[in-house]
């Protein structure tokens, strides 16, 4: 390498003491001087630079051969990506589809289930009033009845002891005494009938209550079973 250097230094001497030519920035070399100096160079460079040259050569190749092969990945990384997303997108919403769909019919038949829970409280609650109108009926004729019997036996009783002056007032006393006891069996009696309306209808309003109850609570599950939208919310209550 100290030829190199020393040829180098005397390529540097000849130029710098070359004869200029006129009107021009160029100058006149001996060029058989400069050929030798040139050749001197040539031959002391080691052979390494050259293989360090080749080296590079070779890195460059395989560094642009890397980068190429490197794009192309990743535009074959984005496309399978891009294929990927679409797919999952596609499942995605073919799912969403599904569970709307299955969530639609459970609505609809729990809909249907709570109209014929309904429609048999409805009936249950008729029967319940028919037979109870029906019972306080009877009981109602029943009590009158009653108290039409003892109003005809007051007033037998009456007009048997009407001619007999000395029983008149215990007459009236004990007339008096059976329309009372009429009066307040007839009483008695619709206060039963009553007590018995409104004890089947709290009845028939429990059972209501809690078929009413059981319709809500198998809806309020039917919303915890339906998993929320992603994109679009929509809502299964209507």
């Amino acid at each position: 390498m100290y030829r190199v250097f020393e040829a180098l230094d005397e390529l540097v001497t000849i130029v710098e003491e070359a004869r200029g030519v006129p009107m021009t920035s160029g100058c006149v070399v001996p060029r058989g001087d400069l050929l030798e100096l040139l050749d001197d160079i040539r031959d002391a460079i080691p052979r390494e630079l050259d293989d360090a040259q080749d080296v590079l050569d070779h890195r460059d190749s395989i560094v642009n051969k890397a980068q190429h092969e490197t794009e192309q990945a990743i535009g074959g990384a984005r496309s399978e990506a891009e294929q990927t997303l679409a797919e999952a997108r596609a499942e995605a919403e073919q799912m969403v589809a599904e569970a709307r769909a299955h969530a639609e019919r459970m609505v609809a038949d729990a809909r249907a289930e709570a109209e014929r829970t309904v429609n048999a409280g409805r009936h249950e609650y008729e029967d319940l009033v028919g037979r109870a109108q029906g019972e306080s009926e009877r009981m109602i004729q029943a009590g009158r009845a009653g108290y039409e019997r003892a109003v005809e036996d007051g007033r037998a009783e009456q007009a048997r002891l009407v001619n007999q002056t000395e029983v008149v007032q215990a007459a009236h006393a004990e007339s008096a005494r059976i329309l009372d006891a009429a009066s307040g069996e007839a009483n008695r009696l619709r206060g039963e009938c009553d007590a018995y309306v409104d004890a089947k209808l709290a009845d028939f309003e429990d059972l209501l209550a809690h078929t009413l109850r059981t319709v809500g609570k198998g809806r309020a599950s039917l919303r915890a079973a339906v998993p929320a939208p992603s994109s679009a919310p929509f809502d299964y209550r209507d």
